[in-house]
């Protein structure tokens, strides 16, 4: 969560874009589910300045669970469960924004000398977050002795230049090999459409490669780079490809937050269909 959501203000003047609410729920919401979905135990949230309401969400609420029990308003309860949710949450600080590279240095001393999955806080995998990626992931990684997989989706050509571009080498079935890691290429020389979709797998290596990576000229540690190191040192760096059915909703943008918004509000089992209706009335004026 190393960004400052400059591109959603106001919006996120006072709160962190991974709070803003994507139908029923806040988008970290959603991904800390996948990631319970996934069988990943425990979670450590790389938080900064002016996202401590991140932390309260995910906390009990004893005096709202009561006002609601004495209030007999069962349905509400429910609505909390994720407190429950089987898990244990961690926080840690990144004092100074300087990238997601650096972002990911703050967890070295949670993940110690094991393998770990690190998963954006502002993209959501699949309806409701109800990808399974992360669990093929682990699965590539350890069946294939990777040093990271990283998750992509393929996006339109003249999109490449809003992601970081895989150069894919050899491959079987939904997996490649990456030879080189571009960030954000122009389209004419994009080495292909397969884009990062906010999801990685990575060996405890990885926190050697960030430390090596010189800032760029915004003083960001780019985690992109360090990858690019793993790649040229002849690491394992795998991308495994995203099935349809799970989109990335990449909430960075306000075209991309009313698009998410809109679809995961019409999928809303209780009020989709009256709000389809009203959508359709509203087109038609």
């Amino acid at each position: 969560m190393a960004g400052l959501g400059t591109r959603l203000l106001p919006a996120t003047k006072s709160q962190p874009k991974e709070m803003l609410p994507v139908a029923r729920k806040p988008i970290v919401q959603y991904v800390a589910e996948e990631l319970v979905k996934n069988q990943i135990e425990n979670m450590l949230f790389v938080t900064g300045r002016g996202k401590t309401s991140i932390e309260n969400h995910f906390d009990s609420d004893v005096d709202l669970m009561r006002l609601l029990t004495d209030g007999k308003k069962e349905d509400l309860l429910d609505e909390l469960k994720f407190e429950e949710m089987a898990a244990h949450i961690f926080y840690t600080r990144q004092r100074v924004q300087r990238g997601l590279g650096d972002a990911i240095l703050c967890g070295e001393v949670f993940a110690g000398e094991n393998p770990f999955v690190v998963a954006l806080g502002d993209s959501i995998l699949g309806m409701n977050g109800s990808s399974m990626c992360v669990t093929r992931m682990s699965d590539l990684f350890t069946s294939l002795r990777a040093s990271c997989v990283i998750a992509v989706e393929e996006v339109p050509l003249e999109e490449t230049c809003h992601y970081g571009i895989v150069d894919p080498g050899e491959g079987e079935g939904d997996w490649v090999r990456i030879r080189n890691l571009v960030e954000k290429p122009d389209p004419a020389s994009a080495p292909s459409r397969l884009a990062v979709a906010g999801r990685y797998a990575f060996s405890p290596i990885i926190f050697d490669m960030i430390r090596r990576v010189k800032p760029d000229k915004r003083g960001e540690i780019q985690l992109t780079d360090a990858i690019q190191l793993l790649c040229d040192e002849g690491k394992r760096v795998i991308a495994l490809k995203l099935p349809k059915q799970d989109k990335r909703y990449d909430i960075g943008n306000f075209p991309s937050y009313f698009e998410t918004f809109v679809e995961f509000a019409l999928a809303d089992p209780l009020y989709g269909p009256d709000l389809k209706r009203r959508l359709q009335e509203l087109l038609r004026e």
